[in-house]
């Protein structure tokens, strides 16, 4: 079975789906190709590769060509698409919600294509959840931002010239990634706050040192441990309660996301305008519209003197760990995967039936298959 590492070809995308170490851990009759320049970004050179054992192919077409199974970190392209062979398997985040087009002609080549975002959320698949290990770079790198474009200290600093107070950090969503900046931020010295509108999450909080805010509303738990879409009258229930803690932070990370869904609005205009000039909002959501009603992806806004930062993509700015975190992903999937050095995927195994978004010419993940239908009639 030969398994291809592309060069991913989205603008800004470092990582790589497979590095050298985890080479061995793919196990007998899987030969691996890594395209030419696939990890240098991330620091891992062809001759690494060549080391461990790949076969480094100079371009994407030859590589695809031989390919009987392709992993990558992003989603493919159309093009990427048509240079698979029919009947490849492929294994990425590819959010099919937001590539309809990319999941028809997956489909219609009868590529079999596994999405990381589909993966079920149970203890058996945390070794393969790319969510949580990208989330964990993504939270740590969130509060370095926001310590880099905040105009005061985070720690409390006591000097012959006098006393400095430590920032204050206001994490909203007590995932994982917002637990890792809770973390972050605590390390640098802030007084740190979180909210959540899971009531599981209050003794994470308070075992990483911060302080769980308790707002009069009910819980919102949803499956698999992630929040459940909230109604309206919820969220401006929500608003009203937060407005003040907002106000009161200098720093405001926000990582609340529903799988599937627009990311929900936890901090108004008008909250943002309430904060003091100087002060930073981190946006993790801003891929699916972001937790701030201001954020603009992958862009920064000043609004009467506060940051507003749009960070959809963290993980691809420190390549070299979030690749390491990604390929161990990848490769206990593989092993899920592969039996005898075949690719021999199990149907029964719930992680491989539900990440299964395209299987044998048909879109085999219902939701997105009725989204898709939905769309068209």
């Amino acid at each position: 079975m030969k398994l291809a590492v592309p060069k991913e070809t989205k603008p800004g995308e470092q990582r790589v789906a497979l590095v050298p170490s985890e080479l061995s851990r793919l196990g007998g009759g899987v030969d691996v190709l890594v395209q030419s320049g696939a990890g240098e970004a991330a620091l891992f050179p062809d001759s690494e590769y060549e080391a461990a054992g790949a076969t480094v192919v100079p371009t994407a077409a030859e590589l695809y060509r031989q390919a009987d199974m392709v992993v990558k970190v992003q989603a493919p392209s159309l093009e990427e698409v048509d240079l698979l062979a029919e009947g490849a398997s492929t294994l990425s985040f590819l959010a099919p919600s937001a590539y309809p087009d990319v999941v028809r002609r997956l489909a219609a080549r009868r590529v079999t294509a596994y999405s990381f975002e589909l993966v079920p959320r149970i203890s058996r698949a945390q070794v393969v959840d790319a969510l949580s290990s990208q989330a964990t770079v993504a939270g740590y790198r969130a509060v370095l931002l926001a310590a880099n474009r905040l105009y005061k200290f985070f720690p409390l600093f006591m000097t012959a010239a006098g006393t400095v107070p430590p920032a204050r950090a206001l994490v909203m969503g007590a995932g994982v990634a917002g637990l890792q900046a809770i973390a972050t931020a605590r390390r640098l010295g802030a007084v740190v706050s979180a909210y959540d509108v899971r009531t599981a999450a209050k003794e994470e909080v308070k075992s990483l040192g911060a302080t769980f805010l308790e707002l009069a509303l009910e819980a919102q738990e949803g499956a698999g441990g992630y929040a459940a879409a909230q109604s309206e009258e919820f969220l401006a229930r929500q608003q009203e309660m937060i407005a003040t803690h907002v106000a009161a932070s200098d720093v405001v990370v926000t990582t609340a996301a529903v799988p599937g869904r627009k990311a929900p609005v936890l901090v108004t205009e008008a909250m943002v305008r309430a904060m003091k000039p100087g002060s930073v909002i981190v946006d993790l959501a801003a891929a699916t519209g972001g937790n701030c009603e201001l954020t603009r992806d992958g862009e920064e806004v000043d609004v009467a003197g506060v940051r507003v930062i749009g960070a959809s993509d963290l993980p691809a700015g420190m390549p070299t760990h979030a690749s390491l975190l990604y390929s161990r992903n990848v490769s206990s999937f593989m092993k899920l995967l592969v039996k005898e050095g075949q690719l021999a995927p199990d149907t029964s195994d719930e992680i491989i039936d539900k990440s299964a978004v395209t299987m044998a010419g048909t879109i085999h993940h219902e939701p997105t298959r009725s989204a898709l239908e939905g769309a068209q009639a």
